[in-house]
């Protein structure tokens, strides 16, 4: 979505992205974010929550008017209802839905690419 932004806004079309995964938008340079700190997947609201979607899109729309300055991020001030457990669930260094199988697969292939790129053929 932050790469579309991107386009449409280099093409004159404003944007305002509402996301949950602050870091990569950020570094993705979007113009306008509005972050809410819910898992992956919520970033307007909780499922059922219509009220609570309906404050946040109000809080884009306001964003989208408000925004003085290039790459502003705006925090809603909302917390996931069921509390932060999930936090522990994705930000590890474990990688529980990894098994050994899928992570060798993914080091091999790494590998293959870094001989490839050394080779000039990546």
């Amino acid at each position: 979505m932050s790469l579309i932004s991107r386009y449409l806004e280099d093409n004159g079309i404003p944007t305002v992205v509402a996301a949950s995964a602050r870091d990569i938008v950020e570094t993705c340079g979007v113009p306008r974010l509005l972050f809410t700190d819910f898992p992956l997947g919520n970033p307007c609201g909780e499922p059922g929550d219509v009220a609570q979607q309906r404050r946040i899109a109000a809080m884009a729309m306001d964003l989208f008017e408000s925004a003085d300055r290039p790459r502003t991020t705006q925090q809603t001030p909302f917390q996931w209802s069921k509390g932060d457990g999930w936090k522990s669930r994705v930000f590890t260094q474990e990688q529980p839905w990894q098994t050994p199988e899928i992570k060798n697969a993914w080091l091999e292939n790494k590998a293959l690419y870094r001989k490839l790129k050394d080779e000039g053929g990546a």
